[in-house]
């Protein structure tokens, strides 16, 4: 495999197959905003028991609450949170606590698909030992393990938490490079096969966080794919090549669609309404 196509694959090292061989770019969120989102999780459910415990506490006060009743509530009520609520706010709300809300993540199964209810019940159940009866030291020794910060919960599960809030991707709109602008004018560049356009505009756009000495290797390998089909092939750097052919192939795209509305839009100005009871289509 040529050194600029590994490099190109490597920036989606991330990637989840699914059933169809559909490759889906997803990004685990990492440890430290997941063990902070089960922290958040945790205290809300320690906020509902401290509040079980005044509201029996008063209860028992005014004589409205017997022991044998309590105990009984006090089981209920251990269920409810540490079991029944999770397992109702995951499975409602598609895999998003309030904790996970807070950090920008979400579960989904192992395949990127959304998680149900089988899923949330196990998590929930499991957390209650590796969470609540070892104080979260279970889910955090087994998460610094797993590639993806899953807990003992999410292993026996099938699933992860996926990131939900990625950063904002860099401006994909760049102009001909100066140099290339008289070239720009009689290049042919509509040979160029559609495989490794793509992977020139990948490169293009993500050259810039590169390191330099891979971004030089890859420029010179994918230019020296590109040459074979650019004509003529300007005696620039291999990356101004490379920007210049995208570029290039962007703005002929969107003129031809611009060409191509605009003879829709004069056909269709002058037509004849449809006459009355026709079907719209």
């Amino acid at each position: 495999m040529p050194d600029g196509r590994a490099s190109i694959i490597d920036l989606h090292q991330d990637e989840v197959l699914t059933g169809e061989a559909v490759a889906l770019d997803v990004q685990p969120i990492g440890y430290f905003l997941r063990a902070l989102g089960v922290l958040i999780d945790m205290l809300i459910g320690v906020i509902l028991l401290i509040l079980f415990v005044l509201l029996t506490t008063w209860l028992l006060s005014i004589g409205a609450l017997d022991e044998s009743t309590l105990t009984i509530a006090t089981v209920a009520v251990l269920v409810l949170v540490l079991v029944a609520l999770p397992t109702v706010v995951e499975t409602t709300s598609r895999g998003r606590s309030l904790g996970k809300l807070a950090v920008g993540g979400r579960i989904v199964r192992a395949d990127g698909g959304a998680a149900g209810f089988r899923h949330a019940f196990i998590r929930a159940l499991v957390g209650v030992f590796e969470l609540w009866f070892t104080l979260g030291a279970v889910a955090a020794l087994v998460g610094a393990f797993t590639p993806r910060s899953q807990r003992l919960g999410d292993l026996l599960a099938g699933t992860y938490s996926e990131r939900t809030r990625t950063p904002r991707l860099p401006d994909a709109e760049f102009g001909i490079p100066p140099q290339l602008v008289e070239w720009a004018a009689v290049a042919d560049v509509g040979r160029l096969p559609e495989r490794l356009s793509r992977r020139l505009a990948q490169f293009a756009v993500a050259a810039r966080n590169m390191e330099p000495a891979a971004r030089a290797r890859v420029a010179a390998s994918l230019a020296r794919e590109a040459s074979e089909h650019v004509s003529p092939v300007p005696a620039v750097d291999p990356e101004t090549l490379i920007i210049g052919v995208v570029a290039l192939r962007r703005h002929r795209d969107l003129r031809a669609l611009q060409l191509e509305a605009a003879r829709v839009g004069a056909l269709t100005s002058a037509a004849p309404a449809a006459p009355r009871g026709f079907p719209e289509r």
